[in-house]
């Protein structure tokens, strides 16, 4: 497209559809870990370890990564460019990794999972297993999301989705091995079928990149060059977002841990956040497509179209699953969930309606500032959304009376929503 054409809604449609399809496909990811382990021996505790430790810990270790998409999407402008963001990815990655090591295999994790998340007893060795499992989650993280961002901002979108796929069929083959032809427990599968499917995605997102880098990649480009100091200040804000967002992850299950029915909520978590991260990844995609189209003739508007469309049609799917029988279909048939956990957690996904709409407009404001290389206001929007939402847990934690789930998803939507009116805030601001 050049630079004259007027951006329409069918190629936003075109860019979004496949980075939608990864995320979705990276979403089902839990609800699929679900189907298999809540069939084997242990569901409640395997569910449990994994949904208030392996997981929100290997979060938050990666937090400061995430973002390199989008930082390669905006910053990968030619080949020199490209092996700086390699080279940064690289120190960061290896300085995360040896973060989750430390948690991972020392006394350290003792600390974290007992006096910091308050976990049951139950929870504690398998959870450890699980963690030590991930160690290479983050670096494959951080490499394929390098490579993605590039391949995005040079219109290959395609291959995105193509390396989720690949992801997808890696996880349900080591899960499907493990559930049938092993004695091994949940939670060892569990983590060594998302270890390995990572891995998978980001051998293919390396070799996928390659064509790019040999054929469209300029060797050099009238830009200005990034250096370490350029790209701090341009990053530090973008990683801090995800960080103090992901964070929230284990302090959830810290709170969870301390209200009451502290098991079933722990162990229903994973499979309510999955179902929720599904609608909600539908508007996670749309940041980079934001991104590259915002400054184009006519882009603007279309996107904002977009976004109106986008959030009400996400909000209504996880409507007509949570006020449908299809909830419970979800829950009991599909997921496998017991019956006072497949009760729990029908109720629990009616508080995240308004969830995946205020997804689609936090990417919709977040990436105008990332275009607009104005990323301080999406940190201290997370800041906001953090603050809230600890907040929220600690009274919960004193206050609460039913189900710690139920308070936990009611904290994050609150909180979610003031995160979004910050950065709207933000954005009018800017265009002042």
């Amino acid at each position: 497209m050049s630079n004259k054409e007027k951006v329409t809604f069918k190629q936003i449609f075109d860019l979004w559809l496949p980075l939608a399809g990864s995320w979705f496909l990276m979403g089902i990811e839990t609800p699929m870990l679900t189907v298999f382990v809540a069939r084997m021996a242990t569901p409640e505790i395997t569910l449990a370890s994994w949904g208030s430790i392996v997981y929100p810990l290997s979060l938050a270790i990666e937090g400061p990564i995430i973002m390199l998409l989008a930082a390669s999407t905006a910053l990968a402008t030619d080949r020199l460019a490209y092996n700086k963001l390699f080279k940064y990815m690289v120190i960061m990655s290896l300085f995360l990794s040896f973060i989750h090591i430390l948690v991972a295999f020392t006394p350290f994790y003792y600390i974290v999972a007992l006096n910091i998340l308050n976990v049951p007893d139950a929870l504690v060795e398998p959870g450890r297993i699980g963690l030590q499992i991930m160690t290479p989650w983050t670096f494959m993280i951080a490499w394929r999301r390098l490579n993605q961002g590039t391949m995005i901002k040079y219109g290959n979108s395609r291959s995105v989705a193509i390396g989720t796929l690949i992801r997808l069929c890696s996880l349900v083959i080591i899960l499907s091995i493990g559930r049938w032809y092993t004695n091994f427990s949940g939670i060892i599968i569990g983590s060594l079928s998302v270890a390995i499917a990572v891995t998978m995605e980001a051998l293919y997102a390396s070799k996928a990149v390659q064509k790019i880098l040999k054929n469209t990649l300029p060797q050099i480009s009238n830009n200005k060059p990034i250096n370490k100091f350029s790209f701090i200040k341009f990053y530090l804000p973008l990683a801090m977002t995800p960080l103090m967002a992901l964070l929230i992850h284990p302090a959830g299950s810290a709170g969870m841990s301390r209200m009451p029915q502290s098991l079933s909520s722990l162990a229903a978590w994973p499979v309510v956040y999955g179902l929720i991260f599904l609608t909600r990844s539908m508007g996670f995609a749309f940041n980079e497509v934001v991104v590259s189209f915002a400054d184009k003739p006519g882009g603007f508007s279309e996107l904002k179209r977009f976004a109106k469309v986008l959030a009400i049609s996400t909000m209504s799917i996880l409507g007509i699953i949570a006020f449908t029988p299809l909830g419970g279909f979800w829950f009991s048939n599909i997921s496998g969930l017991s019956s006072n956990l497949v009760e729990l957690s029908s109720l629990t996904i009616m508080f995240a309606i308004l969830m995946p709409g205020y997804q689609v407009y936090q990417s919709w404001y977040g990436g105008l500032l990332v275009h607009s290389h104005e990323t301080r206001g999406i940190s201290e929007a997370v800041m906001i959304y953090v603050s809230l939402a600890l907040l929220g847990l600690y009274l919960g934690t004193h206050f609460a009376s039913g189900p710690g789930i139920y308070w936990t998803i009611n904290v994050f939507v609150i909180s979610g929503l003031s995160q979004t009116f910050f950065l709207r805030y933000r954005y009018k601001r800017l265009r002042i």
